[in-house]
């Protein structure tokens, strides 16, 4: 992503955060975990961490969209909501710099859906395989 998208899209980063939380507050919620006020102490460490790889440059490379194969994963609404805000945002700069070659504009948008995509894959499946965790529940109940 060049640095002065970047610039940009950091310069909007209360508004992504904002428009996050409108996005994550209408998004149906699939258990006690997935309620926007639990999810919401998450939001600053993950602008963190997509800005942090947007500086450092990933690769644009088909990363699939996660998938919790149906299970009630709070994570799933998190990361749609984040996605559509950070694109909303890109594109409010886009069409604020008419002057952006449609390379860059195209790269751009591949670079930040690598960056969250990557994100959201780790945490969608790492929650999966916490869930899934083939514990001892031997007692667990009994008296």
């Amino acid at each position: 992503m060049s640095p002065r998208v970047l610039q940009f899209l950091d310069a909007r980063r209360a508004a992504i955060r904002s428009r996050w939380i409108e996005l994550l507050f209408v998004e149906p919620v699939n258990s006690p975990l997935a309620n926007p006020n639990t999810m919401l102490f998450m939001l600053d460490g993950t602008l963190d961490e997509v800005f942090a790889a947007l500086r450092r440059g990933e690769t644009p490379r088909e990363v699939p969209v996660p998938d919790s194969a149906g299970a009630p994963n709070p994570y799933l609404a998190y990361f749609r909501a984040g996605t559509q805000a950070l694109h909303e945002a890109l594109i409010l700069i886009q069409a604020e710099t008419p002057e952006l070659d449609p390379r860059e504009r195209d790269a751009t948008f591949a670079e930040l859906n690598t960056v969250i995509r990557r994100l959201a894959r780790r945490e969608i499946e790492g929650f999966a395989a916490l869930c899934q965790y083939p514990g001892r529940t031997e007692g667990v109940g009994t008296t």
